[in-house]
């Protein structure tokens, strides 16, 4: 009977994770909150974590599990992105550091009561805040590109970085009976950046040699990468404390910033891999603490939380960017992302063992009553919950007023700038919403920069547009060119970026199937405007004299009134809703503009409309000059 428990009670962690993150995709929250308070409720379980799982599995499994995490993190960085933020990251990562750690250890010694060595551990553990919280942040705020890199630049560099300053903080204070000085600790930090450095470059160029040489079969990439990762971080931690985070992120971001073989289908495996290793992490770790336990605290606990969010945060951040380059509200939103995530708990949850084995010869103190020791865990998850509460639910609305970010991002970036998208980028435009097109043809680049447009000459597969354009206020991708297979390969490179739901491609001329049928249809986006409604009919409508407008519907003249004016030609392409959002109409979309919305629409030349003429609409061409009959391709 009780390994059929032990059965739900793993199948119910998985559960109540996945939950938790698909509730907190519904309801706009971090998932994180969601996933801490899922925790505490299986708390209230008969039996915990560590009679289920045991504490020397639990730990070692919740280390390799942060390793999948920091890899994952490294992966997503990008050198190119240094020019940009390097000076404010190196301070924010360095001075910044040691700020959080002296301030927050002073906190912890004379707000909570901690002794001189327990606070300096406390505050070194508090350095970090961690991908898996800033990440999801980031993705929820979707700031402009270059506040948006130092901050996942800074969240995952300082997760090795606090986790190797606790272990010397940590090793220091059990050597200081022995007569220890700061030699120790300085050779450590030297000798934890050499085993990091060196092993992780080693293994990143090792690995792509195999891969390249096809040494390693397609349907082992993932395994096998999973099984070398962590095995060279228990190898480097063997070698020294701490030194695996440093590792795999030095090997995350060498793989992810070399050029000889792919790694997008490894980087989407570990993405998929972290939600499921957070998820399931986040229930076990807080499930450990019983409400009850963070009580314990008391007031002084929630006094330590407002300092370092009102005080520590912000002094770090305004002294160590000193001279960056930064605006005083990139700052300001910088003070809004330090939330502390599962590395913080991990530490924080081992530290409390090893205080715990140090008992007697680190002479802990009580206070209220209880061993310090036993109130490092509380601690590290009061300011958990707290931290991404606050951040949590007070980052998005501060970046949209610091004007660093759009409450949803609701631009379009076009791939292509041939005459008939570029009249329909003005029309888009002048209804309030932000257009960036790309091609490779420069002419249309020229012509589009000429009507007031956001234009960049590049291949809309290239890493350039993916990578170092600046996306920031465009949340969806219309495909758009002559080319159907260039307009497939394009949702399929932004679906990580955007999400299936907000990549769209024209109808391609081949609406059957069958042996020439140009793409499959797994491999499209959403098509819009209609089926069959493809590059060329649009662009031989508009060489015929059909032009985009926007009409506003009202309750004196309703859509209905508009199709009897313009005729069964006029074809519906975007809704602009009241609260003004942008809806692209999809081809099997029975959308039916309602009173207060505008619409833009391409409607025909005719010599003399079917009714009388409808309240004046806004004509989207800027330009009139003569087009093929057959535009030339371009992507």
């Amino acid at each position: 009977m009780e390994e059929k428990l032990y059965l739900l009670y793993f199948a119910g962690v998985l559960a109540l994770g996945i939950s938790a993150q698909w509730l907190a995709w519904r309801l706009r929250l971090p998932s994180i909150l969601l996933l801490l308070g899922f925790g505490f409720l299986a708390s209230f379980l008969p039996f915990t974590p560590d009679e289920v799982i045991g504490r020397q599995v639990l730990f070692p499994v919740v280390s390799l599990s942060v390793a999948v995490i920091l890899f994952e993190g490294g992966m997503s960085l990008r050198i190119g992105e240094l020019h940009e933020v390097g000076s404010a990251l190196g301070g924010l990562v360095t001075i910044g550091a040691l700020i959080v750690w002296g301030l927050a250890s002073v906190a912890a010694h004379y707000i909570l009561g901690f002794s001189t060595p327990i606070a300096a551990v406390i505050g070194a553990i508090l350095v970090v805040t961690g991908p898996t919280v800033v990440g999801p942040l980031l993705s929820h705020i979707r700031p402009s590109r270059k506040i948006g890199s130092l901050a996942k630049w800074e969240g995952i560099v300082i997760d090795p970085i606090g986790a190797v300053l606790a272990i010397l903080v940590f090793e220091f204070i059990i050597e200081s009976g022995e007569g220890a000085t700061w030699v120790t600790p300085m050779w450590s930090i030297a000798k934890t950046i050499l085993v990091g450095v060196v092993l992780g470059a080693l293994t990143a160029y090792t690995m792509i040699f195999l891969l390249k040489s096809f040494w390693i079969p397609d349907f082992l990439h993932n395994a096998f990468i999973l099984a070398v990762l962590l095995s060279v971080f228990a190898i480097s931690n063997y070698i020294q404390s701490e030194s695996g985070l440093l590792t795999v992120t030095v090997l995350g971001l060498l793989m992810a910033n070399q050029k000889q073989i792919p790694v997008r289908h490894i980087f989407e495996f570990k993405e998929n891999l972290r939600v499921l290793l957070i998820s399931c992490l986040f229930i076990v770790l807080a499930a450990r603490i019983e409400p009850a336990t963070l009580l314990q605290v008391g007031w002084m606990g929630v006094l330590f939380l407002a300092v370092l969010i009102v005080v520590v945060r912000p002094v770090s951040v305004f002294l160590s960017t000193f001279g960056s380059g930064l605006t005083w509200r990139e700052k300001a939103f910088l003070c809004l992302m330090a939330p502390r995530g599962i590395v913080a708990a991990a530490v924080g949850t081992i530290f409390s063992f090893e205080l715990a084995h140090y008992a007697e010869t680190l002479d802990l103190v009580d206070i209220g009553g209880i061993s310090e020791d036993q109130l490092v865990v509380p601690v590290i998850f009061l300011v958990i919950v707290g931290t991404v509460t606050f951040y949590g639910l007070t980052a998005a609305p501060a970046a949209r007023w610091l004007g660093l970010a759009s409450p949803s991002p609701q631009g379009v970036l076009i791939a292509g700038a041939d005459r008939w998208i570029r009249e329909l980028a003005v029309v888009i435009k002048n209804a309030g919403f932000q257009v960036m097109l790309v091609d490779t043809n420069f002419r249309n680049i020229t012509a589009a920069r000429m009507q007031g447009l956001s234009a960049q000459c590049a291949s809309i597969l290239s890493d350039f547009v993916s990578e170092e354009l600046n996306l920031g206020g465009i949340g969806r991708l219309l495909a758009a060119t002559a080319n159907d297979e260039v307009n497939s390969l394009a949702c399929m490179e932004f679906t990580h970026l955007f999400g299936r739901k907000e990549v769209y491609q024209l109808s391609p001329w081949d609406t059957g199937s069958g042996k020439r049928q140009s793409v499959s249809d797994h491999l499209r986006g959403r098509v819009i405007f209609g089926h069959g409604l493809d590059f060329y009919k649009i662009a031989r409508r508009v060489t015929a004299g059909a032009q985009f407008k926007k009409t506003s519907i009202t309750e004196e003249f309703t859509f209905h009134d508009f199709q009897q004016t313009h005729g069964e030609s006029a074809t519906l392409l975007f809704v602009v809703t009241e609260t003004n959002k942008l809806r692209i109409v999809t081809a099997d979309d029975s959308l039916v503009p309602k009173a207060g919305q505008t619409i833009i629409a391409l409607i025909d030349a005719r010599s003399e409309p079917v009714k009388p003429t409808a309240p004046a609409d806004d004509a989207g061409t800027s330009e009139q000059e003569e087009s093929p009959a057959k535009p030339a391709e371009s992507s």
